[in-house]
């Protein structure tokens, strides 16, 4: 029988600004809420406050929408402002319809508008969120310092909200992890009647992202999350780029 696994909630009180000290921050919310890391924990951090902390909040006033821009939004009823803001984080526009641009972002994740919105920003009329510019490189420095200051080894995976082909309904996935083997590979092993098995491979810290989630919610000042009990692969070199899939592999694009 497989042990217990804890989705332990962590508020956080402070809004978080640019420069702050989030690995600080989230070490007092754990001791506020009478939490403490445990050797293997995984600690799930909203990208939100990443991209707070590294100041990666945008003034809508400093935007000069180009040319493309203006023709792109006046065609989808958008504010030309972001749609710049979306095409400097991107690589390729996917598709576009019904006034949302599935793009290809500078570090290969496929999302709705670059992954800017203004959801849970204050003055969020005036300013917009972009995606951490490298989120590997945040969960790996979260780590580090998580180790430095208490001793114990844990995984960071950080988290966004992200709309699914085929399904209704936004789930969370990882966007940048350190620490964790991001997939869990079948391939090679027995099912439970003796076939070998060829494709099954899991996206664990997807499904890990989407556990935390369930105690994150989008209002509650819960942007971190402790999975504890989950017994995972935990690895040095590890990078969202093993979850995703490249060009030639992809059906769809």
């Amino acid at each position: 029988m497989k042990s217990r696994i804890e989705i332990i909630a962590i508020p956080v009180v402070p809004d978080i600004k640019a420069g702050d000290k989030l690995d600080i921050i989230i070490l007092e919310s754990m001791n506020n809420a009478n939490e403490f890391l445990s050797e293997g924990d995984i600690v799930v951090v909203a990208q939100k406050v990443i991209s707070k902390a590294e100041g990666r909040l945008i003034d809508l006033k400093l935007v000069n929408p180009s040319e493309k821009s203006l023709q792109i939004a006046e065609q989808n009823d958008k504010d030309p402002r972001l749609i710049e803001l979306i095409l400097n984080e991107s690589v390729d526009i996917l598709r576009l319809a019904r006034g949302i641009l599935i793009v290809e972002t500078k570090r290969g994740l496929i999302c709705a508008n670059a992954g800017i919105d203004q959801s849970n920003v204050e003055k969020g009329h005036d300013y917009a969120a972009l995606l951490p510019e490298d989120a590997d490189l945040s969960a790996r420095e979260l780590r580090r310092s998580f180790k430095r200051k208490t001793g114990i080894d844990v995984a960071v995976v950080i988290t966004d909200t992200f709309g699914r082909p085929f399904r209704e309904g936004q789930i969370n996935v990882a966007i940048g992890i350190a620490g964790i083997q991001p997939i869990k590979s079948y391939i090679g092993t027995l099912d439970m009647y003796g076939k070998k098995l060829k494709v099954t491979e899991i996206a664990v810290v997807d499904e890990i992202a989407s556990a935390a989630e369930l105690q994150m919610g989008k209002s509650e000042r819960i942007p971190v999350v402790i999975i504890r009990g989950y017994v995972y692969q935990m690895v040095e070199n590890s990078s969202l780029s093993q979850v995703l899939r490249s060009r030639g592999k992809d059906l769809f694009r």
